[in-house]
Order: C-alpha cells, then sequence, then structure tokens
C-alpha cells in the first residue's frame, strides 16, 4: 500500500473564520467516529495564497482507504448538513493528493 497525502486547500471569506471554526470543530469530532485520519492545519502567511486561506492534510494510508472513508463521510446526514453550512464561509476549495517518493522501497 501506499500512502495518500490528501490536502484541501480552501479560501475563507473574509470576516468568516469565527464561523468557521464552530463547524471545523463540529466536522472534526463526525470525522473522527467515521474514521478519518488526524488533520493538519495550516494558514497562509506567505507564498501563492493570502492570509485567508486554509489547508488542510489527512494522511491515508491507502488511495482504497481514503475512498472508503470519504464516502462514509459524505453520505453522514449530520456532516452532510455541516458542509453545506460552509458553502457561505469557503470561497473556493481544491483538493491535491500526493504520495512518498519514492512511493515504494528501493
Amino acid at each position: 500500500m501506499v500512502v495518500v497525502i490528501m490536502r484541501l486547500i480552501q479560501r475563507v471569506a473574509n470576516g468568516k473564520w469565527d464561523e468557521l471554526e464552530v463547524i471545523d470543530k463540529k466536522c472534526t469530532e463526525l470525522e473522527e467516529k467515521i474514521g478519518y485520519p488526524p488533520k493538519k492545519q495550516y494558514r497562509s502567511l506567505s507564498g501563492a495564497y493570502d492570509n485567508n486561506v486554509v489547508i488542510i492534510e489527512r494522511e491515508w494510508q491507502s488511495l482504497s482507504k481514503m475512498e472508503k472513508g470519504l464516502t462514509k463521510g459524505y453520505l453522514d446526514p449530520e456532516l452532510a448538513k455541516l458542509y453545506k453550512k460552509l458553502d457561505s464561509i469557503i470561497e473556493w476549495q481544491k483538493m491535491e493528493l500526493y504520495v512518498p517518493h519514492p512511493p515504494f522501497p528501493i
């Protein structure tokens, strides 16, 4: 199995950080119950993105486990309601996937 790093990059609307924190706390609790791996969050300080960008990273043990975990999350009605609330907070988002290099030991 190859570890997969999932990076979610989101632009938060001006003045919406406090609202995001409240929803994110609830999302994290549900995601943990579903079996999502722990997440690391970063806020842009300098670089390609402005300081209203948050980057969320998770390390999944395989692409298959990531797919199964995310599917469970998307099908959870409580989590779906919370994700819907993010529509007025997150202006745009994109997802990137990474694998270690080299992905398999030589």
